[in-house]
C-alpha cells in the first residue's frame, strides 16, 4: 500500500494527458442507422460530421469528407449520448456500506467516484444528474471532469440533499446520540421556511446545479418508513421558490402518495421513484407538467439484496422487500396515464455501469422501446433544460454520440452493449474497447 503515493501522480498524469486531448477538428461517423429521437424514427445510413465539440452536419446516406478522421459504424445504430437523470456517482452499494461511513473520509468516496464516473461514461451515459452526495464531493468531481482532469460524464449535481431532521436526507439516522448531533441547513437539514431558504442559498454558494429534496421516507436510511411524508407543503414551497430564484430546478425523492402530492403542489420539477403514486397523483402531475423518473432498477436490486442475510440492516431489508415489487408496475401505469417520463436509475443503489438495464425493465413495464430511448435523450434533456445542447444528433448540438450493434428497437438489451462512445467530440470507446489508458 505504501507504493500508492508514488504511482498515483503518474496514473493521474496519464489520465490527464488522455482526457485533455482535444477533439479532432473534423470527425466523420458513418452510421448504419441513426435514431432520430426528436421525431421517434429509425433512419437509414447516415453521416454525422463533428467539428470540435459540436455536430456540424448530419447527412442522409454515406458521405466522404476529405481530410477528416472517419469512423466506420456501418453495422451499428447511432444514438445521442444517453442521459441518466438520477445517479449518485460518489457511492456504491456494499454489504459493508453502513459501517464504512464510520471509517471512510470524504476523500475515500471522492477517489472511488472517479472509477464510477468512468464506468458510467463507458456504458454510454455522457450526461447525468447527480442527486445527492455526502458533503459536496460530486461538485469537485464535476469540476475535475469539466477541467479535463479525468474522464466521466457531464455532471449536473444537486450537492447534498435537502430534507428534515430524522428524514431520508439526514445522514445521521441510526447514529448513537453523541455522534448524531443536530445537522442544520448548512448540511441540508431544514425545519421550517427560513431554514429552507438558507439551505438553498448555501447550495448556491457551494456551487450546486440543481436542488434535491426528500419529502417522503426512503428505503436505504435507517428509519422505519419508506413512504411517510417528511416535509410540510410550506417547506417544499419555500425550497422551490428559493431554488427558482437562483435558477435551480428541483427534484423530489418521493415514494409515498402524500409526499408526492405535496411535492407536485409545491412546484417541484420532477418526482423520483414515485413507488406508491396513486391515480390522483398521476392526474396532478399531468396537470402541473411534473416529470417522473421511475428508477425501476433500484427497486429490483434492493428487493434482490433484501433476501441476502446481513446485506442491509433489518429495518432497511423490510422496506426494500416492500418497495421492490411495486415500482415497476407504477412506472407502467404512469406511462399509460400519460405522465411525462425521464430516464433515471438511482445508480449507486446497484453497481455503476449497469444503468442500461433500466431500459429492459421499462419495456417489461409496457413502455415502448422508442419512448424509453427518448426518455434517456430528448426527455431527459428537457428536464435538464438543456435541449439546445443535448438529447438528439443534430447540427449545433454537442457531439455526444454512441452506437450499438443491431437495432435496439427490436432488442432493447443491446443498450447494455454500447460499443462506441463519443462525448464532446472525443472518442472514449470504439469497437467495444475502452480507449482510455
Amino acid at each position: 500500500m505504501r507504493i500508492l503515493p508514488a504511482v498515483l501522480p503518474l496514473a493521474l498524469a496519464t489520465t490527464l494527458a488522455h482526457a485533455q486531448t482535444p477533439p479532432a477538428a473534423a470527425t466523420v461517423l458513418h452510421c448504419g442507422h441513426l435514431l432520430d429521437t426528436v421525431n421517434g424514427k429509425l433512419l437509414g445510413a447516415s453521416t454525422v460530421i463533428t467539428d470540435g465539440k459540436r455536430i456540424k452536419e448530419v447527412r442522409a446516406g454515406t458521405s466522404a469528407v476529405p481530410g477528416a478522421q472517419t469512423i466506420d459504424l456501418s453495422n451499428a445504430t447511432c444514438l445521442p449520448g444517453l442521459i441518466d437523470s438520477h445517479t449518485h456517482l460518489t457511492g456504491e452499494t456494499s454489504p459493508t456500506g453502513y459501517s464504512d461511513q464510520f471509517r471512510w473520509n470524504i476523500a475515500d468516496y471522492a477517489i472511488r467516484s472517479t472509477v464510477y464516473a468512468r464506468r458510467t461514461l463507458e456504458a454510454g451515459f455522457t450526461t447525468v444528474r447527480n442527486l445527492a452526495d455526502n458533503d459536496g464531493e460530486s461538485i469537485a468531481l464535476r469540476n475535475a471532469i469539466n477541467a479535463g482532469v479525468l474522464p466521466g460524464p457531464r455532471i449536473f449535481t444537486a450537492g447534498t440533499a435537502i430534507g428534515s431532521t430524522g428524514g431520508h436526507a439526514d445522514g445521521t439516522d441510526g447514529y448513537r446520540k453523541d455522534l448524531a448531533g443536530d445537522p442544520g441547513p448548512k448540511q441540508g437539514i431544514i425545519n421550517g421556511v427560513d431554514d429552507a431558504w438558507k439551505a438553498v442559498r448555501q447550495h448556491y454558494k457551494d456551487g450546486a446545479d440543481l436542488i434535491k429534496i426528500m419529502p417522503s421516507g426512503g428505503v436505504l436510511d435507517e428509519s422505519t418508513s419508506a413512504d411517510n411524508p417528511q416535509m410540510t407543503l410550506e417547506e417544499i414551497k419555500a425550497v422551490v421558490a428559493a431554488a427558482h430564484d437562483y435558477g435551480f430546478t428541483v427534484a423530489a425523492h418521493a415514494h409515498g402518495a402524500e409526499g408526492i402530492r405535496r411535492a407536485v403542489v409545491g412546484g417541484v420539477d420532477s418526482i423520483e421513484h414515485g413507488t406508491f403514486m396513486d391515480d390522483a397523483d398521476m392526474k396532478l402531475m399531468k396537470e402541473h407538467g411534473t416529470w417522473y423518473v421511475p428508477t425501476i432498477i433500484a427497486g429490483k436490486y434492493v428487493e434482490e439484496k433484501a433476501k441476502v442475510p446481513g446485506y442491509y440492516p433489518p429495518q432497511v431489508a423490510l422496506k426494500a422487500a416492500k418497495v421492490g415489487p411495486i415500482i415497476q408496475r407504477t412506472a407502467g401505469k404512469a406511462y399509460k396515464a400519460g405522465v411525462k417520463i425521464a430516464f433515471g436509475t438511482d445508480a449507486a443503489v446497484f453497481p455503476h455501469g449497469q444503468n442500461a438495464r433500466e431500459f429492459v425493465y421499462m419495456v417489461e413495464a409496457g413502455i415502448p422501446a422508442m419512448y424509453a430511448l427518448q426518455a434517456a435523450t430528448t426527455h431527459a434533456a428537457e428536464l435538464l433544460k438543456k435541449s439546445a445542447d443535448l438529447g438528439s444528433v443534430e447540427a449545433g448540438k454537442l457531439a455526444d454520440v454512441i452506437a450499438v450493434d443491431g437495432n435496439p428497437l427490436e432488442d432493447i438489451t443491446l443498450m447494455q452493449k454500447v460499443g462506441f462512445v463519443m462525448k464532446d467530440g472525443v472518442v472514449y470507446k470504439q469497437g467495444g474497447k475502452d480507449l482510455l489508458p
